[in-house]
C-alpha cells in the first residue's frame, strides 16, 4: 500500500507517517517547508494544498490519502481559513477523483458541531453549527461536508475523524501556548471550573486514522461517515491544564473569570482588532471563552463499532510521556 499523507511535518501528520511506515505502507509526504528532516524512505513533495497542480502530483499513484493539513487557530481573516482548509481539501477530493484513489481520511474537529454551548456525551448525530464564532470551524465543517458527499463506494471511499484536543510531544501548539500563557501569568480559569472536556493523546488519534482507512470499503458503515475520537475518558477541564503546568514546573491557574465577563472581553477584543485592522491574535475572543468554560465531551461508540477504535494509549502514560518530553 502507497500512503500519501498531507501535511506530513505538523504535529498528527507526523505522527500518521511514524505510524504507516511501522506497517510497511510506502510513504509520500506533501508539505509545504521541507524544513524538518523526514524518515528515511518517505518520499517528500514540497507543495501549498491551494496549488491543484501540486496536489495532483502527490495524489498521483498511490492507494489512500490522509489529510491531515489546516490552518489553525481562533483569529485571522476568513480568506486564509478559507483557502486552505475549504479550497485545500476541494484539490484533494478532485485530485483522489482524478487519479482513482479509492480511499480519502480526512483530519477534521468536533468544532465543527460547536454553538458555544454546552456539549455532552455528544454523538454525531449532532448537527453542524449554524452560527460560528470563529473561522476555523466554519471552514473545516464546508470541507467536512465537501469529503463526505463525495464518497462513491467503489472508485472514492471517504470518511472524516474528529479527535478532540491533540496533545503529546512535539506539540507545536496547544501546549506550548498554555505553557506561555501561564508563564507570562495571562491564563485564567474561565468559568466555575467545573467544565469536563474531551481531549485524545496524538498516538491513539493516529491509529484511528490508520484504523478507519483499513476499514473503508464497499458496503462498510465508515464510508461516508463522520466520527469522534477522544481519550474515551473526560476529564476536568482545569484539574487537567494544571496538570500539565506541574509538569513543566509552572505554579497552578490561581486567578478566574466568570464566563460572561469572559465574554464580553473577548467580543470587544474582537471587535477591536476588526476595527483596527489588527492581524495579531486578540488574548481573549468569544470562542475561547466558551472552549474554556463549556464541557464538551463525545461518545465515540460509533468509532468503537464500526472500525474498533480503542484507546492504545492511556491517559497517565501520555503525561508521563509529555513530561519527558517537556
Amino acid at each position: 500500500m502507497k500512503a500519501l499523507v498531507t501535511g506530513a511535518n505538523g504535529f498528527l501528520g507526523s505522527y500518521l507517517v511514524d505510524l504507516l511506515l511501522k506497517h510497511d505502507y510506502q510513504v509520500r509526504a506533501m508539505v509545504r517547508r521541507a524544513d524538518q528532516p523526514m524518515a528515511g524512505g518517505v518520499e517528500v513533495i514540497v507543495g501549498d494544498i491551494r496549488d491543484s497542480f501540486a496536489v495532483d502530483q502527490a495524489c498521483d499513484g498511490v492507494d489512500v490519502v490522509f489529510h491531515t493539513a489546516a490552518i489553525s487557530g481562533i483569529w485571522g481573516p476568513w480568506k486564509s481559513f478559507h483557502s486552505v482548509n475549504t479550497g485545500g481539501t476541494r484539490n484533494v477530493v478532485a485530485a483522489c477523483q482524478r487519479h482513482r484513489v479509492p480511499r480519502l481520511v480526512y483530519s477534521s474537529s468536533p468544532s465543527v458541531t460547536f454553538t458555544g454551548d454546552h456539549q455532552i456525551n455528544v454523538d454525531e448525530t449532532a448537527p453542524y453549527a449554524r452560527k460560528w464564532l470563529c473561522h476555523y470551524p466554519h471552514s473545516k465543517a464546508i470541507a467536512e461536508q465537501h469529503v463526505l458527499s463525495s464518497n462513491d463506494p467503489p472508485s472514492l471511499m471517504t470518511c472524516a475523524l474528529r479527535p478532540h484536543l491533540l496533545w503529546g510531544p512535539r506539540d507545536r501548539h496547544l501546549i506550548p501556548r498554555i505553557l506561555q500563557r501561564a508563564r507570562d501569568k495571562q491564563l485564567r480559569k474561565v468559568g466555575d471550573g467545573t467544565n469536563q472536556v474531551d481531549h485524545v493523546y496524538v498516538e491513539n488519534a493516529a491509529w484511528a486514522h490508520l484504523q478507519a482507512a483499513k476499514a473503508l470499503a464497499p458496503g462498510s458503515p465508515v464510508c461516508g461517515s463522520a466520527y469522534f475520537i477522544s481519550q474515551d475518558d473526560p476529564v476536568n477541564c482545569w484539574q487537567w491544564i494544571n496538570e500539565i503546568l506541574a509538569l513543566a514546573g509552572i505554579a497552578a491557574v490561581s486567578r478566574s473569570i466568570s464566563f460572561p465577563a469572559a465574554w464580553r472581553i473577548g467580543w470587544a477584543l474582537e471587535l477591536c482588532h476588526e476595527m483596527l485592522s489588527l492581524t495579531s491574535e486578540p488574548r481573549m475572543t468569544r470562542f475561547l471563552a466558551a472552549q474554556l468554560a463549556k464541557s464538551h465531551y463525545f461518545d465515540i461508540s460509533r468509532a468503537k463499532r464500526d472500525f474498533g477504535y480503542r484507546v492504545r494509549i492511556s491517559t497517565s502514560e501520555g503525561m508521563e510521556r509529555l513530561g519527558r518530553s517537556l
